[in-house]
């Protein structure tokens, strides 16, 4: 085996390393955080939605960035969270302060992906009233 072929070797063995450890990272975020739960079965009764109101592509589209935005907001105030709680194990008025902004821009993303939604949806909604 060449010098080549080790390093190939390596390199997907890091590659395959960096994806174990992100879902590692998911699972455990998921297992812990209850608004991350919360936030894929949001996601999932949307996609359910989008099935039976048949949204279209750029609709789609618009939907998954905002589950992206969203769930990868809620990873980073988790990770946030973590970080701080590690650095300051007791009560700080400043790690109190960084947790709550970090908190808000999840809530922030969350309410731009409901009024987007609602937008999205509620014509279809309403269409599908009149019919009835």
């Amino acid at each position: 085996m060449g010098l080549k072929d080790k390093s190939l070797k390596n390199r997907q063995k890091r590659l395959f390393n960096s994806f174990k450890y992100a879902f590692n990272g998911f699972k455990s975020a998921f297992k812990t955080e209850q608004n991350l739960e919360i936030h894929i079965l949001i996601s999932i009764v949307v996609v359910i939605m989008g099935f039976i109101f048949k949204i279209s592509l750029i609709e789609w589209c618009i939907c998954l960035s905002l589950f992206a935005l969203v769930i990868g907001a809620e990873l980073m105030n988790t990770a946030l969270e973590h970080t701080i709680d590690l650095l300051e194990p007791h009560y700080n008025e400043s790690a109190k302060i960084v947790k709550d902004t970090s908190a808000s821009f999840v809530l922030v993303f969350a309410i731009l992906s409901v009024i987007i939604g609602s937008i999205i949806f509620i014509p279809k909604i309403i269409e599908v009233w009149r019919l009835l």
